[in-house]
């Protein structure tokens, strides 16, 4: 029997029964994931084809020399397809009081980002807007993209989830809870940095205002947060 990397350099080589082998034997993970998506407004053997491209696109993207399982990195390959058909054919939508209190918000912060040179508070922009601190991070992360673990973060074209390895991910899927030892050891900064960050998919500049510091100094405990996971993973 072959093997998944046979199998995969195999596909590569545009073998389309490896390709039908892979999506065969990874069936079963694909149908996890679209379990997640039901009751969206997309029939399920629709979710399931996407699931598969998903599949195919990470087939055709897989670096073994990473030393990354293959099912582990497919995971984000084929949840990604599946939210990005979801967002662009409009199925999850957003109101549009939510979205004018995000453009409200926005034109607010960066008001008082040039008069204040610093960012600001919630509670400057609270006073500003008349809006509560619940109002503006619930505009704010109904306005934010949602697939912050699978961005790429450096040259190569590695995300946050490549980098912290594989153990525990492919059980759990999309748990990534499997994280959670790691990241509880980080200074506290970098860990509600990478929690705001990558689990609560907030900008940089949405993490600055909610910690109190600069964009820069967000920027530079994201990295330093990465590196010290890279050495515990």
């Amino acid at each position: 029997m072959r093997d998944t990397l046979e199998l995969i350099r195999a596909a590569k080589s545009g073998d389309e029964d490896a390709c039908e082998k892979l999506i065969k034997d990874n069936s079963p993970l694909i149908w996890s994931i679209v379990r997640r998506f039901l009751g969206r407004g997309t029939e399920s053997d629709d979710l399931y084809q996407l699931g598969c491209l998903g599949l195919l696109k990470a087939i055709r993207g897989f670096d073994e020399t990473l030393g990354n399982q293959f099912s582990t990195y497919a995971v984000p390959k084929i949840s990604g397809e599946i939210r990005r058909f979801l967002r662009d054919d409009g199925t999850i939508k957003i109101s549009r009081t939510l979205k004018e209190r995000s453009a409200k918000i926005r034109k607010c912060a960066e008001t008082l980002r040039a008069k204040l040179e610093r960012e600001p508070t919630l509670s400057e922009i609270s006073a500003i807007t008349g809006l509560t601190p619940e109002e503006i991070a619930q505009a704010e992360n109904a306005t934010v993209q949602t697939d912050s673990l699978n961005r790429e973060i450096n040259e190569d074209g590695q995300t946050l989830e490549d980098m912290l390895g594989s153990k525990g991910l492919e059980d759990s899927t999309l748990e990534y809870i499997s994280l959670s030892e790691a990241i509880h050891a980080l200074p506290q900064k970098e860990r509600i940095v990478i929690m705001l960050r990558f689990f609560r998919c907030l900008t940089q500049e949405q993490t600055a205002r909610i910690m109190k510091i600069s964009q820069v100094q967000v920027s530079r405990l994201e990295r330093s947060a990465i590196n010290h996971l890279k050495e515990q993973m």
